[in-house]
This record gives structure tokens, sequence and C-alpha cells, in this order.
């Protein structure tokens, strides 16, 4: 038996799956919506993973009296082509373009902009109106739209993401010794758990804010500190009705550790529960993030954040692409996120994924029908 169930075992991504991954990893694939919503929010992800390439005031390529150079990458002084100035060369400056064009030439980024970059040579006061030069116009401090909202795509993921990614393990350890132990354990869990999720987290951002400037790792675990609570009912459910099943029982009297049976043996089966809500909780991280930039507590001034050009939109009602761009994106990427999670759910319950055989074996079943017939 077990070498058949070995014989039927399938790859993905290089990774032996079982014949229930395989019917999983089907039922994710027919729900279009959700299948869809995972390669476009990945693309876009990717997409902002290179946003030094994309949207960036320094030329991607150089070429200067035979030589190359990467300025996006790397930091040359003046004096590399032809300037005075030992210092980082300032590559919108007309006349070291001017230098740089007499004896060689410049590739630019599609965007020549990046998240901080004041455009001083516009005709029109900031908030500039979109135009040719800056596609969604300018913010209130002449700094371009669309890099901006593409750096503040990026950072938005990114923190959603690790916050996820720390608070579900913290959350899972967490379920995972309540649930398995019970008693005095998960009694004195609960309690501490129900006086921790009553304390007020604005507030208490609001008060450190005055004391400590933020920044990414700061928010990151500041948040962190409440986060986790999110999983913990579901894992210590899982693990309290697991713990009593006879495989669990059966590997307590073979002698297996607690340790093993808790993370090898209930948590692969817990975590069909879990997996479900992450989609969900990293949605809920990119909006937190959003309303603590929104309300001036996030991130420091001056970092692209698409909280705030909500605010500035809120502010600048005279130009309404400022609010708009920020809403589109936000409402974009939390969609893509609903989708990719409701089409997870779908593939992982139960009810769906043994209510009908596979596609390739029903075609079998139904051939044998016909042939018994004839």
């Amino acid at each position: 038996m077990h070498r058949d169930m070995h014989r039927e075992m399938r790859r993905f991504l290089g990774i032996r799956i079982s014949p229930v991954t395989e019917r999983r990893l089907a039922g994710f694939r027919a729900n279009a919506r959700g299948f869809w919503s995972l390669w476009i929010f990945l693309f876009l992800f990717f997409g902002s993973l290179f946003a030094e390439g994309v949207a960036n005031d320094k030329p991607l390529l150089v070429q200067f009296e035979g030589s190359y150079f990467v300025p996006f990458l790397v930091a040359y002084p003046e004096t590399d082509f032809g300037g005075f100035l030992e210092t980082e060369t300032e590559y919108r400056d007309p006349e070291i373009i001017e230098m740089i064009e007499e004896a060689g030439w410049i590739v630019w980024p599609l965007i020549p902009y990046t998240f901080d970059s004041v455009t001083f040579d516009s005709n029109e006061p900031a908030p500039a109106a979109p135009s040719a030069k800056h596609w969604l116009g300018t913010d209130d401090q002449g700094r371009d739209v669309v890099a901006r909202m593409i750096y503040g795509f990026r950072i938005s993921v990114l923190f959603g993401l690790v916050l996820t990614i720390l608070s579900s393990i913290v959350g899972v350890a967490a379920g995972a010794v309540q649930g398995f132990f019970g008693g005095l354990i998960d009694l004195f869990f609960q309690r501490f758990i129900e006086m921790w999720a009553g304390l007020p987290v604005l507030y208490l951002l609001i008060i450190l804010a005055s004391v400590v400037e933020p920044n990414f790792w700061w928010l990151l675990g500041l948040m962190l500190l409440f986060s986790w609570m999110a999983l913990v009912g579901v894992v210590r459910a899982e693990f309290l009705r697991a713990r009593n099943l006879d495989y669990v029982r059966a590997a307590r009297a073979l002698g297996v550790s607690n340790a093993k049976i808790m993370f090898k043996h209930i948590l692969p089966n817990a975590m069909v529960a879990t997996l479900t809500f992450l989609p969900f909780i990293l949605s809920g991280a990119i909006t937190t993030l959003t309303a603590l930039d929104f309300l001036g507590f996030g991130l420091p001034p001056g970092s692209a954040s698409l909280g705030e050009l909500l605010n500035q939109g809120k502010n600048n009602l005279q130009a309404p692409w400022l609010g708009l761009t920020a809403f589109f994106v936000l409402a974009i990427m939390l969609s893509l996120l609903i989708f990719i999670g409701e089409g997870v759910r779908d593939a992982l319950d139960p009810r769906k994924v043994f209510a009908a055989p596979p596609a390739k074996e029903g075609a079998a079943t139904e051939l044998a029908a016909k042939e018994a017939a004839s």
C-alpha cells in the first residue's frame, strides 16, 4: 500500500505532493478569479521589487568616453564625467547632461523620478495636474505621483508580508501550546490574550510616536505585539480537537516527544484551516499601515506611502488625482488579496475537495461504466 501511495505522488515545482494536495491545487486553478488574482498580484509585487530600475532620477546606463557606468546601482563622482566636484553626480543637472551627451549617451528609466525627487522645472504650482512629463501629476511638494505610487505599493506589501509571516509564527506557536496542553496553561493564556487584546493600540502608537520617531522596523515590531492574536483561536481549536485522536494517542504510546507530535503530526492538519486566513491577515496589515500613515503616525515624513498620498488628497481637494490614485491602488490591491483568500478557502474546503473525483478519474470511471454496459 505504501508503494502504491508513493507511486501516486505527483510533483509540483519539484516538490512531491499527495493526491489530496493535487486536488486542492486543481480546485484553486478552477477558481478563475482567485487564480488570476494571484498571478496579477505576483506580477505587480515582483515588478515593484525592481522599482529602482523603473522609477529613478539616476540613469540606468551611461556611456562616456568609451566607458560604461550604471548610476542607479553605483554612485559615481562628478569628476568621472568631466566635472570638478568629488561628490556624487547630479544627473538631472542640465550641465552634467550636456557634458555626458557630448562624449556619450544616457539611458533613463521609464519614469525619470524617484519617490522623493522634487521637480523644480515645472511651469505649474504644486500639486501639478497630470501631463506627459508626470502621468499622474505631482503631489503638494512637487514629487512625481507615479513614482511614489510604485514605491508606496512595494513598502505596503513588504510590510504586510513580513508582519503576516512573523505574526503567524508567533500566533501558531501560541495556539499550538494552548490547544495541546490545555488545562491551566490554556486558561492562563486565554486570560492573558483577553487583557492584551483590550489594550488601545492606536493610543499606544500616538504616545510612542511622540517619544520615538517611527520607522519601518519600529512599526513592524509594535504591530507584531498585537497582530499575533489573529490565528491563536483557530490553531488552538484544531489542536484541542486533534490531541485526542487515535494517531496522536498512538504516537504518545510509541514514546514520541510532545514537540514532534505537535509540529510534525498535528500542525500540518491545523495549517489547512490557518492558510485560509493568511491573505485576509495580509490585507489587514496593509490597511493598518495605510491608516497610520494617513493619521501621521506611520512611516517617517517623506517616505513613499499610500496613506500619506491619501492624506494629501484630503488636504488638496482641488487636486483629485492624489486621492484617486491612492484609492484605486489600495482598492485593486486589497481586492486581489480578497479574491486570492476566497480561492484558497474554497480550495482547502474538504466538502469541495472530496465532492467529486478529478477530471481524469471521472472520465475513466465513465468509460469503464460504458464498457460494462456494452
